[in-house]
């Protein structure tokens, strides 16, 4: 019986495609959430359970709710609405999570029809006794891509025997509570997310190239914000397989692989008699990482998005522009330099490894806590494989949390991505209305309680029950939350601006200097005005005081003395300041007269001196006359 070439094709495919499972699938991590049961007791705890390759996961975050272990259909393999089976939640009530059997039918499928009948998430028991795995979606074809693409509630597979215990528990009439929680599982330990994203430049591969394509395209935006905001670093990959040495000079070899079989990608259409090879989608992929280090070189590595989403646009399989030609076209309208690009390529057709694909090849073996690529297109953030429809939303939450707390981006906490638990009730933090100031801080995960530095003032306490501004500059902050007041146009506050922080009534006043502060009565308490000649007045703050009759109250010493008395101070002050001056202006004029005494003693004394010093000069010029004739 014969066997067609398409039908050759997918069995040669299918053989590589093992060869490259068994040479790179060391270690296949199952990435994982916490199922928390709630209630009842008996099985109340935390369990594991593998995160589900479809839907929207709800990273960063938890959802609560009740499990339901339907009484018929209990694979789930059939609509639940034929049978009149509803899911939805009544107002008021949990979400409905609903627990179905492995088997039959494509895990998805399972999933899809819960979702149709109102459930919020699907938990899916494992039927024999192995360690978890992840549920993938089929290889779509007409039929299984509609509902695929459309499945938005969480998924999740659980053990055998845990499952066993929720169905005995259920069946038994308990009202099992349960929380599928995310926070964890993604880690978040510093303020900048890696991520990576393992694609191909493959468009007719079907409903999985669709839909990376439309994630490029739809998450370039947010990509190249988060990008050249210094939040994230992002690297892509490719994934390639060889060509087991037997087959390296047969011609499927020759026409999926470069480099002499070293390097290989799958037949687009999966029929080697027509339109594009293997081969040429290799090239394009090493062409496109190329693109990436040329333009990350320049500090630019958002430019790959560019490229690679003009490319799609530009150049497709479809109409025949799946070329050189119009990759050049691309990468000359992005302003890079091609003949770098073209060095990093290297030469397709040497017998040699390629430093760019061969470093691919190894870094799709696992490290660390990522385990192996092996599944197409993977995402991988901070070292964990994404699970879930690759889908804008759904990656950006996954990518948020990442951050860690109080450190995301604006993107992360917009409207569509999170919900602003400080618009409820401030979050239950601390908050000064009156200055509009809150300890309330939004993250992607929730709210946090941690007391703010407003203009440079760092407050300091619980966050929960109390802030306090500290440091300098502190009273300029609604007075230090300190009393104050203002009277008659002066303001008396009980804030010190200093280190410590305290509230101190100034003087005048007694209280505990936040709440209140009370003026002193100082006439009353006699604290002022105890002359006996002194009458008493007090003001706000302050007081008055007065003396009767013609005499003079001195604030400093507390007492009064008569005006004439003070009359006769002044006088006698008068008459020795003009003493004073006197005296300064005598001793003045005598250092002028001793400096010009002075002054012209010495002109004296020199012209005395120069009608002498000639006759002196005269004499010893003759006698040296008189030594030369001897």
């Amino acid at each position: 019986m014969g066997v067609s070439k398409t039908s050759k094709a997918t069995i040669f495919l299918g053989f590589l495609w093992l060869n490259l499972f068994q040479s790179v699938v060391g270690r296949f991590v199952i990435e994982k959430n916490s199922l928390r049961v709630v209630s009842p007791d008996v099985i109340k705890g935390t369990y594991d359970s593998a995160i589900g390759n479809f839907g929207i996961p709800q990273y960063g975050g938890s959802i609560p709710g009740t499990v339901v272990y339907p009484k018929e259909n209990r694979k789930g393999c059939r609509n639940f609405e034929d049978s009149g089976t509803s899911f939805k939640s009544k107002s008021g009530a949990m979400p409905t999570f609903v627990l179905v059997d492995r088997g039959d039918c494509f895990f998805a499928l399972k999933v899809w029809n819960a979702q149709n009948a109102g459930a919020a998430a699907v938990l899916v028991a494992d039927d024999v006794d192995e360690r978890l795995i992840t549920m993938d979606s089929p290889e779509a074809d007409g039929s299984s891509a509609k509902y695929i693409e459309n499945i938005t509630i969480p998924s999740a597979l659980i053990e055998k025997s845990f499952a066993e215990k929720l169905k005995k528990v259920v069946n038994a009439g308990e009202m099992v509570n349960v929380n599928l929680d995310w926070r964890e599982a993604v880690p978040h330990p510093d303020d900048r997310v890696e991520y990576e994203l393992w694609t191909s430049s493959n468009d007719e591969c079907g409903f999985k190239c669709d839909m990376l394509m439309k994630y490029v395209k739809d998450f370039k935006g947010a990509a190249q914000i988060l990008e050249k905001g210094g939040y994230t670093q992002f690297t892509p990959h490719y994934i390639t397989w060889y060509c087991p040495q037997a087959f390296t000079v047969s011609k499927q070899c020759k026409s999926q692989c470069i480099n002499h079989g070293r390097y290989c990608a799958p037949d687009p259409e999966q029929d080697f008699s027509s339109g594009y090879e293997g081969k040429d989608v290799v090239v394009e992929n090493l062409r496109q990482l190329c693109v990436f280090k040329v333009a990350n070189e320049t500090n630019k590595p958002w430019v790959w998005w560019d490229y690679v989403t003009d490319f799609q646009i530009r150049c497709p399989m479809k109409e025949k522009k799946y070329n050189k030609e119009c990759a050049d076209t691309v990468i000359k309208s992005l302003g890079l330099d091609s003949r770098k690009i073209e060095k990093c390529m290297g030469d397709p057709n040497a017998d040699e490894d390629n430093p760019v694909l061969k470093e691919e090849q190894d870094a799709q073996i696992g490290k660390g806590t990522r385990g192996d690529v092996t599944i197409l297109p993977t995402l991988v953030v901070n070292n964990r494989q994404y699970r879930g429809k690759l889908e804008k939303g759904a990656v950006l939450k996954a990518i948020c949390a990442g951050f860690e707390e109080t450190t995301e981006p604006a993107v992360c906490l917009s409207d569509d991505v999170e919900t602003n638990e400080c618009l409820d009730n401030n979050g239950g933090c601390w908050q000064d209305k009156a200055a509009n100031i809150t300890a309330c801080k939004d993250t992607f995960r929730g709210r946090v309680c941690e007391c703010p530095v407003v203009d440079g003032v760092q407050f300091k306490g619980d966050g929960y029950s109390s802030c306090t501004a500290s440091g300098r500059g502190r009273c300029k902050l609604n007075n230090g939350g300190c009393w104050h007041v203002i009277r008659d146009g002066h303001t008396f506050s009980a804030c010190v601006d200093n280190e410590e922080g305290k509230c101190s009534c100034p003087p005048g006043f007694k209280g505990d200097g936040v709440k209140s502060c009370e003026d002193i009565d100082e006439c009353r308490e006699k604290k002022a005005c105890q002359c006996p000649e002194c009458s008493c007045k007090n003001t706000w703050g302050s007081y008055e005081c007065s003396c009767s009759g013609e005499l003079l109250y001195i604030r400093d010493h507390d007492t009064c003395i008569s005006k004439r008395a003070r009359e006769v101070k002044s006088a006698w002050a008068a008459v020795w300041a003009i003493l004073i001056g006197l005296a300064m202006a005598g001793g003045g004029a005598y250092l002028v007269y001793k400096y010009r005494l002075r002054s012209y003693m010495d002109s004296e004394i020199r012209a005395i001196m120069a009608q002498y010093m000639p006759l002196d000069s005269q004499s010893e010029v003759q006698n040296h006359v008189n030594e030369d004739h001897a």
